[in-house]
């Protein structure tokens, strides 16, 4: 397959030609792409729908396997560190063992998700985790056409690492989605010492998340951009209504966590509003390198894009397989 490049193999079009004629060229390009795109490489994978694919593979081995502007948005929500998910912390974490991460104990009747240690990262596993994620960026710039964006969540106590990572390797940052939820996440007083300093938190309670938006660079005017590739902005909420850095929303609970029970399940309420606004014009293909659970891919079918994910994690395929069809069917206004 040829892909787009600069060097002019697809033709812009001009300033005064019609929204429906470019919006029928660009739906053309990303349709022939999808088709395409979805049966690359050799490894497992699940067609969830018609929109939707679920490729079990590492994550640079498939990009790697990528022809150039291939993806127009990456939405994400990564490991935070790497220690907690290699394959020894992991297991420990499915089987409610431990290691790396810390098991809560329940807290007026809920039972509180286990957390990773992040305070307990060396300097070699921060450095590690940098040079993770500046790798990252750098195959990621390959793939994405000019003006894509990429939304990463992160949490306040690494998000400064990850992001100046992905900036390093050549992303312009375009500021931060914050995502106000009251969690029972910090707040805990000494372990072990509880009755004894009764008025001492260890850390501060965390009641928001950060979101990096980052965009790859691109040539000439955002018109020109939007025009050749239909990216370098964000979709509005209405005309009148800009999309917003700041977005209240709860934890997942519910009916949500019984479809999809992973470790760091987001809720479909948000996860559509951040696809939503990641596609300008609202045609491209999404892509989540961490598919986890799915649900980046079923908050995309549910607004109408096109969106493939990829995670090497074989349990959380089949849980992806299970739990696509009922995330992206729940309403939001039920949630």
């Amino acid at each position: 397959m040829t892909s787009p490049s600069h060097s002019g193999n697809t033709p812009d079009l001009l300033d005064g030609d019609h929204a429906a004629s470019l919006r029928h060229v660009l739906t053309a390009r990303q349709d022939t792409l999808w088709t395409s795109l979805r049966q690359m490489g050799g490894q497992p994978r699940t067609h969830l729908s018609l929109r939707a694919t679920y490729v079990v593979a590492d994550i640079m081995d498939w990009l790697a396997g990528l022809p150039a502007h291939s993806l127009h948005a990456v939405v994400t929500d990564p490991p935070y560190g790497l220690i907690e998910y290699n394959r020894k912390d992991h297991d420990k974490l499915k089987s409610g063992r431990g290691g790396v991460w810390r098991i809560p104990p329940a807290y007026d009747g809920a039972k509180r998700r286990p957390l990773p240690r992040f305070t307990v990262l060396s300097p070699d596993e921060i450095a590690e985790l940098d040079s993770f994620f500046s790798d990252l960026g750098d195959a990621l710039l390959r793939v994405l056409v000019p003006g894509s964006h990429l939304f990463i969540a992160s949490n306040p106590l690494l998000s400064t690492l990850t992001f100046h990572a992905l900036q390093r390797s050549g992303f312009e940052k375009r500021g931060e989605l914050i995502r106000l939820v009251q969690t029972l996440r910090g707040g805990d007083r000494p372990k072990g010492a509880e009755d004894e300093f009764p008025e001492v938190c260890m850390m501060a309670r965390s009641c928001w998340e950060p979101w990096g938006i980052f965009r790859k660079p691109f040539p000439g005017t955002a018109a020109q951009n939007l025009r050749r590739w239909g990216t370098g902005g964000l979709r509005r909420i209405t005309n009148d209504e800009p999309f917003k850095d700041v977005i209240v929303c709860s934890p997942t609970r519910g009916r949500e966590r019984e479809i999809a029970p992973h470790p760091s399940l987001k809720p479909q309420r948000f996860m559509r509003q951040v696809v939503r606004a990641a596609l300008p014009l609202g045609v491209g293909i999404i892509y989540d390198p961490f598919a986890g659970s799915g649900s980046t891919l079923a908050a995309a079918a549910a607004v109408g894009y096109l969106a493939i994910g990829t995670d090497r994690d074989e349990s959380y395929h089949a849980l992806a397989r299970a739990a696509f069809g009922p995330l992206s069917a729940l309403k939001v206004g039920d949630l």
